[in-house]
């Protein structure tokens, strides 16, 4: 058993509502909807935020960046990402690789899957190869496949460093 390995998983969701565009892994996309929450709602990044914390041991999203604190109030995502990351590190762990799917009915997420995998991977310091973003759709059932929201999950992989 390698216990220097770790793997953390994380879920999101937000709801939707009549907009221009949404913010899925760090890009803006156009879209007939936008996602409501108290910071830019990107779901792919809080999902990913919750994976990198379950896995490095951290607790979750809530724990760090409470929805009830104003100073996250309408926050870029990514700065959060960011935020975690070093967390993530100090705590003396790497990132390995990423792997998200994004379950929504619209946008049709197909064309935006390279370019969110590019920024993730830029955001994250890691080669494109070592991030994937997957998307799917909930085949219309349920509020998701209403397009009442768009959800997402992401798992980690951590590797400790020798001095962790």
């Amino acid at each position: 058993m390698n216990e220097r390995l770790r793997v953390g998983i994380g879920y999101d969701i937000h709801k939707a509502s009549p907009g221009s565009s949404v913010r899925l892994g760090g890009v803006d996309i156009p879209s007939e909807i936008e996602l409501v929450g108290h910071s830019d709602a990107d779901v792919v990044i809080h999902a990913l935020i919750d994976a990198l914390f379950g896995a490095a041991g951290l607790g979750d999203i809530g724990d760090h960046f409470p929805p009830s604190d104003e100073a996250y109030r309408g926050i870029d995502s990514t700065l959060l990402l960011e935020r975690a990351l070093e967390r993530v590190h100090n705590r003396g762990f790497d990132l390995v690789n990423v792997d998200t799917t994004v379950i929504a009915e619209t946008p049709k997420l197909g064309p935006h899957k390279k370019e969110m995998g590019r920024r993730l991977a830029e955001l994250l310091g890691l080669p494109t190869q070592c991030v994937n973003v997957k998307a799917t759709t909930r085949e219309r059932l349920g509020s998701i496949g209403r397009g009442e929201g768009i959800a997402a999950q992401a798992v980690v992989l951590l590797s400790q460093r020798g001095d962790g």
